[in-house]
């Protein structure tokens, strides 16, 4: 953080911009976030012919997009956060 004092010189504060508590959801936000995009690959058919329904499966369609979701939620919050002060 960066200050401007009656000499017009800047104080740049040593603190961290996050706390121990923001990276700890920053990090859940992420994996819920890459766990949702792990579980909505494939479904595709190895012969371009025939079609597949499995790209129609309930993890597809609704499980791994209600996680990336969850995950950009919780990154928000992370964010958004004060650290703790101890």
């Amino acid at each position: 953080m960066r200050e401007k004092t009656k000499n017009d010189k800047l104080i740049v504060s040593s603190q961290p911009l996050f706390g121990k508590h923001n990276y700890k959801f920053m990090f859940f936000g992420l994996g819920s976030i890459a766990l949702g995009f792990i579980l909505m690959s494939g479904g595709g058919s190895d012969d371009p012919n025939v079609f597949s329904d499995a790209i129609f499966s309930w993890r597809r369609i609704r499980l791994a997009p209600a996680l990336v979701i969850i995950g950009f939620g919780v990154q928000v919050y992370a964010i958004l956060s004060s650290p703790k002060k101890d």
